[in-house]
């Protein structure tokens, strides 16, 4: 495949990416931050619920972490892009840290914590875009779609942890288990400063504008290169479905859990897709070649929703669970490689905004699978919605496989990239296999760029 040239190399191992001593340090900064968000999510959720003794308080506190996404994701994220990547995100977890110590102090009212909550979490986008936007200058080729797989692997691991740690901690002292999250955030801070290079910004003073602009042309870039908005739709849609099992588990526990306990029930079917996750992203990212991993992403986009089908036939919670669980591993072979050629063929200075882009578009989209499913749950059972919904999934997947660009195409798109690194408005190929040339001068191109 032009690709991933894989007639030249074979896959890349975790030795060849956590041999980078740049890599090393970001995946445990990033690790740490996200144990961080979720132990903090489950304490503040208890320590409102005991302030208040109120249940909507609790899940106004959790949802509080989903905000800053929805209503402003793309525009903070595309801070990251005017200053450099380090410098961003040791003053975002420098802020988290110091907010996340307020919340912890004993006498603090609960509409402070929800406000401070609320403000710690505005410091979560233009982080995780700068450590987005970072890693393709850490990473390279292959080595770029096992590092994307092994980060978002370790994310839902850490998301399993820092729950149960979290609960546990948070059961004897929210405050203690919210300290604990200061720290975490405080030891990331450390890494990434001491840890990675000092790269400039990758947005000149020259090329900026308003920070508006600027963020409206992360959402032109991603959804007007044809190759962008083909992955953007497969993400998207991957997203629609998979996240509904674990959305309706207390209900379908409830409704449907035999002669286990409904708590037991729930947990099971809430950890099956991230354990699902975690197993196929080590696994496809370790043992499948490049080339093939690449030419599985048709038919794993069309699996991912299609073996979710059969909770038609109400199954058991352990069979909900391994069906689950499939899903997961399915879209855990699909998104590091589309993720991986996604930040290929981005021009270096959007990689931020496209980032927020992305990502605003997973909270939103997720967020609206649930509350829909949810809904129907409400007039059918819950095994027809989740059965009925997976399979409009296996259409939505199909029609988006089928619209899925050639590899030549997807070169082109690479190739334009790199020539545009730097260019304030980039085009997309003019043909294919024809790429623009509007490189600007004494700017290096993401796919030039030293493995140090």
């Amino acid at each position: 495949m032009p690709v991933e040239q894989p007639a030249q190399e074979g896959p890349a191992t975790f030795r060849d990416v956590f041999s980078l001593a740049e890599f090393r340090a970001l995946f445990a900064a990033n690790a740490l931050s996200w144990v961080g968000d979720y132990l903090a999510k489950a304490a503040v959720t208890v320590l409102i619920l005991r302030e208040t003794q109120s249940v909507a308080l609790a899940a106004t506190a959790f949802a509080a972490s989903y905000l800053p996404w929805l209503l402003g994701g793309p525009l903070l994220s595309a801070l990251a892009e005017r200053h450099r990547y380090r410098q961003v995100m040791v003053a975002c977890d420098l802020i988290r840290m110091a907010l996340m110590v307020l919340v912890a102090l004993p006498w603090m009212p609960a509409w402070a914590i929800l406000a401070l909550l609320f403000a710690a979490t505005l410091a979560n986008p233009p982080s995780q875009a700068a450590r987005s936007a970072l890693m393709p200058h850490i990473l390279t080729g292959d080595r770029l779609v096992v590092g994307l797989s092994v980060s978002t692997s370790s994310g839902q691991a850490a998301q399993v942890v820092g729950y149960l740690v979290g609960a546990s901690i948070a059961a004897a002292s929210p405050a203690a288990a919210l300290l604990i999250n200061a720290a975490t955030f405080a030891l990331s801070a450390v890494l990434v400063r001491f840890g990675l290079r000092d790269r400039p910004p990758a947005m000149t003073a020259a090329h900026r504008s308003h920070l508006v602009r600027e963020t409206a042309q992360g959402f032109r870039i991603v959804f007007g290169w044809p190759v962008l908005r083909a992955i953007a739709v497969l993400v998207f849609s991957a997203m629609l479905f998979s996240i509904v099992p674990e959305g309706l588990a207390a209900g379908w526990a409830a409704e449907r859990s035999g002669d286990m306990d409904p708590g037991l029930a729930q947990a099971v079917i809430m950890a099956a897709n991230p354990v699902g996750y975690i197993l196929g992203g080590l696994l496809m990212g370790r043992l499948i070649a490049p080339a093939r991993r690449l030419a599985l992403i048709r038919p794993l986009a069309v699996l991912a929703p299609a073996v979710l089908v059969p909770a038609l036939l109400d199954p058991p919670p352990l069979m909900v669970a391994l069906l689950a669980a499939a899903c997961g591993f399915a879209v855990a072979g699909l998104l590091p490689v589309a993720n991986g050629l996604f930040v290929r063929a981005l021009p270096d200075g959007y990689r931020a905004r496209a980032f927020g882009v992305m990502a605003s578009g997973t909270q939103v989209i997720q967020g609206a699978a649930v509350l829909a499913t949810g809904a129907l749950a409400e007039r059918f059972n819950t095994p027809v919605v989740v059965g009925a919904w997976s399979a409009a999934g296996v259409v939505l997947m199909t029609m988006a496989v089928i619209n899925w660009p050639r590899a030549e195409t997807v070169e082109a798109a690479i190739e334009a990239a790199s020539a545009q690194a730097g260019d304030p408005d980039p085009h997309p190929p003019t043909r294919a296999g024809a790429p623009t040339q509007r490189a600007a001068v004494g700017e290096r191109s993401p796919q030039r760029q030293a493995v140090t």
